[in-house]
């Protein structure tokens, strides 16, 4: 229990530095306050502020090296499947270009992951994409919340692939998923998603045809890029 207050501190100035440097409070390539200039701007340990440093360059946002101090680095070594990497970018500025980005990597995946639910899922899991379903239809009732009914379906299906690398994938898609789908859905000027496309991909799995499931996904998703992309032109 003595350690829970300074783990506290740590993941709380862990998301405040994180977040300040995806919105470029801390330009990259740039010095940033020392652990000791740190620890007096947010009122905490060293030892707090040592962790979170570590923390974040094990995220790949900074380097922490002796006599050359702490430094921001490029974008291009962020750790974008880090969830909190991913959540403080799509808070701070979810451009269309990574909304774009992110919806790109959901095609390789997703559709891949409905193919193999429909050849492996077991009977409960097949139950799990049916109740995320029938949530998803309990919202355009209001009975819901839109976006967690249409999360819960594409985690469900993630999870009915069977595969442990797509499952581990889950939670960095649903983050994603909860600035993207928000943005498509009002582009299309609807509160949710289309029920009865996430109904094609489950009858899909439900018959176990893995070529009609790997479709009714890139069906889906393909109009999600065409929405993004019209608004990039």
């Amino acid at each position: 229990m003595k350690n829970e207050p300074i783990q506290n501190l740590t993941h709380q100035l862990t998301h405040d530095l994180g977040l300040a440097i995806v919105q470029g409070v801390y330009p990259v390539g740039s010095g940033m306050p020392s652990e000791a200039e740190l620890c007096i701007r947010h009122n905490v340990s060293r030892s707090a502020t040592r962790e979170a440093v570590k923390m974040l360059s094990a995220k790949g946002l900074l380097t922490s090296r002796p006599k050359q101090g702490i430094r921001v680095l490029p974008e291009s070594n962020w750790n974008m499947f880090d969830t909190d990497v991913l959540r403080w970018i799509l808070s701070s500025k979810p451009s269309l270009s990574l909304l774009l980005e992110f919806t790109q990597v959901r095609v390789v995946l997703e559709p891949q992951a409905a193919a193999l639910a429909a050849t492996s899922a077991s009977d409960s899991q097949i139950h799990d994409i049916e109740k995320a379903l029938k949530r998803m239809a309990d919202a355009d009732e209001g009975l819901d919340d839109p976006l967690d009914a249409d999360i819960a379906f594409h985690s469900a299906v993630l999870a009915a692939s069977n595969n442990r690398f797509l499952l581990q994938l889950t939670e960095f898609i649903s983050t994603a998923l909860r600035v993207s789908i928000r943005y498509t859905n009002r582009i299309k000027g609807v509160p949710g998603a289309d029920v009865q496309k996430h109904g094609d991909i489950l009858r899909a799995i439900q018959a176990r045809d893995p070529k009609q499931a790997r479709h009714t996904v890139e069906v889906l998703l393909e109009e999600a890029i065409q929405l993004i992309e019209s608004k990039l032109e």
